[in-house]
């Protein structure tokens, strides 16, 4: 994270004696691995293994083509300081510096007070789609549908082309990126090893596997009479690629094009420097001066570091999109998908009643690190998933039954003792289900995090992978507390309480409390539905405890030029944190675009 940087752009080191055609004989090989059938369920491992060895060989050869600017990325600093001034942009206020483990960001050299406008970088600074476009790689832009597609691939070659050019008025904003990340593309296989069983392997596995398939045809299409003008054809190497994918997956941000019709895609210099903290979204879009407009998120003492807030990303996000692991993260979230199986009896009522609340009757949730540990989503979703005939049949028909389903996410109002046990059973089942998926336990992991020769990605992976069992040990305790308090309302016959049509109001003001109608949920990510093959589970007593697991982490989150930032991001999604700054909209490296899921254990039907 932040560590000293040699971008490339000179030759050195000797080159590994390979021929052009061995070459693209090894390119041809990995882009058949990489665009076959997909591996089937648990093979997925063994075929990373397949597509790394590839790369591997591959970069063995291609040793000594990557080139590098003189000196360390903060020889440069004053250089982009004063592009940045020259281009209009502000400067005063604060520096680039370095902040021991968080590496560069940028600190104030004044007093700065909350909300105050401190920085702002003007559209001629950016690098876009846009501006791909309009530079040499327009010709082959305007022919290519990957590149068409996937923006976020475009400015990964439009930032290649860039470095190579001498001329390139992005030049200063180059020289300062950093040489590598701590991203899992940069992982060794032991240090990916410590992701297995986690919600991000899958993820992990297809970024490596896309990228690498990405890089395989742009090489080859370098290398057609298409792209000759390209200056890339001798120097583009798998580093290059990777380095330029990373550089542009942790920096990325959304912004609105010149006439603000749509989004694009933009690196935005400078303000990418800014590390990430909890808070909330201080970022936007002056359409009027035509420029990125960031706010401080507090007030600042001189020397103190100026923060801004990435949105609410889970730590899995950040991992794999940021190559950090933020400690303090009061967003973070182990996913979890339910259905209701199509196959169960109730299941039109059930289904029926969710959509009456806005819910899909198969759908990907979240368990929070805070508590309680279930949004007001879930809870709805497993009120209804455990409900009996005559619950169900009350909720569609019975009195008051449009104004009930109000009542179905807020706490106050349980639909029955009996449901509640049966939502918390559910709930500490599943948690605890999960909890068994995991090679080691969090006493292990702990006990590895006190090793002083830990590698920096090592520890990374295996902080996630603690984090998301602490999680899911919230969730298995919290669970069991309010299954034993609803045991004891029931077994002492305390009141239900009584919903009256009066409450609406306060329902309507209930915020967290407030179950959704017709709103999006906060858990789910748009398209999710339809790339995953959803699990389906059958709620009756005896599947309760009885659930069988095929598959965790099914699906890989995608990334193409045009994919949202996740729920809770500001209206200029902004990003994530790679060792000194800014990613703004997650993106990974896929094609097709399947989100993850993160566990798919499969209930047992009856």
């Amino acid at each position: 994270m932040g560590k000293k940087s040699r971008v490339k752009t000179q030759k050195s080191g000797t080159t590994a004696a390979v021929s052009p055609k061995e070459m693209m004989n090894l390119i041809s090989e990995l882009l058949q691995k990489c665009s076959g059938t997909a591996p089937s369920p648990g093979k997925e491992w063994e075929e990373y293994i397949q597509i790394r060895a590839l790369v591997e060989k591959i970069r063995k050869k291609q040793k000594g083509m990557s080139v590098v600017f003189e000196g360390s990325r903060e020889d440069y600093f004053s250089e982009l300081m004063g592009w940045a001034t020259e281009c209009g942009a502000s400067c005063e206020g604060f520096e680039i510096s370095s902040f021991a483990d968080e590496g560069y960001g940028l600190k104030a050299t004044r007093d700065i007070k909350a909300e105050e406008l401190f920085l702002w970088i003007p559209r001629k600074m950016l690098m876009t789609v846009e501006s791909a476009k309009n530079s040499v790689l327009g010709p082959l832009y305007s022919q290519d549908r990957i590149l068409q597609a996937m923006g976020n691939v475009t400015l990964a070659l439009h930032l290649l082309c860039e470095r190579a050019n001498p001329s390139s008025s992005w030049l200063p904003y180059i020289k300062t990126l950093p040489a590598d990340y701590d991203t899992p593309l940069y992982f060794e296989e032991e240090e990916v090893r410590h992701l297995l069983a986690t919600q991000a392997i899958q993820d992990v596995l297809s970024q490596y596997k896309n990228t690498a398939r990405q890089y395989a045809y742009f090489y080859k299409v370098i290398h057609t009479p298409n792209a000759s003008k390209l200056p890339l054809k001798d120097a583009f190497s798998f580093d290059d690629y990777r380095w330029a994918v990373a550089s542009v997956m942790t920096r990325q941000n959304q912004i609105p094009t010149a006439d603000g019709s749509r989004v694009t895609l933009a690196l935005i210099p400078l303000w990418d420097m800014c590390n990430h903290t909890n808070g909330l979204i201080t970022t936007g879009y002056n359409l009027e001066d035509d420029r990125c407009e960031c706010v401080a998120l507090k007030d600042y003492k001189e020397a103190e570091q100026i923060y801004i807030f990435y949105g609410t990303r889970s730590n899995a996000e950040f991992v794999i999109h940021n190559g950090f692991f933020f400690d303090d993260n009061a967003h973070d979230r182990v996913k979890i998908k339910l259905g209701v199986s199509k196959s169960e009896r109730l299941y039109a009522m059930k289904a029926e009643v969710l959509a009456r609340a806005g819910i899909p009757a198969s759908s990907i949730f979240a368990l929070h690190c805070s508590e309680p540990p279930i949004s007001a989503q879930l809870l709805a979703f497993l009120r209804v998933f455990c409900m009996t005939e005559e619950e169900l049949r009350d909720y569609l028909v019975g009195d008051h039954a449009i104004n009930k389903i109000f009542t179905l996410g807020n706490a106050e109002f349980p639909v029955s003792w009996e449901n509640e046990i049966k939502l918390w059973t559910f709930l500490e089942t599943r948690a605890t289900l999960l909890l068994k998926t995991y090679k080691t336990t969090s006493e292990d992991d702990r006990s590895m995090l006190e090793k002083p020769d830990l590698s920096l990605h090592s520890r990374i992976a295996i902080k996630l992978r603690l984090a998301e069992k602490e999680i899911l040990e919230r969730a298995v305790s919290s669970g069991r507390t309010k299954r034993l308090h609803f045991q004891k309302q029931l077994d002492e016959g305390a009141p239900l309480p009584l919903y009256e049509e009066s409450d609406i109001a306060l329902l309507e003001n209930a915020d967290a409390k407030l179950p959704i109608i017709l709103r999006k949920l906060e858990e789910e990510d748009e398209r999710l539905e339809e790339e995953m093959n959803l699990v389906e589970m059958k709620p009756d007593e005896a599947s309760l405890a009885s659930y069988r697991k095929t598959v965790l982490n099914g699906g890989s989150k995608d990334v193409n030029g045009t994919q949202e930032d996740p729920p809770g991001s500001d209206a200029m999604p902004e990003g994530k944190k790679t060792g000194d700054g800014v990613e703004k909209t997650p993106e990974s490296q896929d094609e097709p675009s399947t989100k993850r899921t993160e566990d798919e254990a499969k209930e047992g039907s009856e």
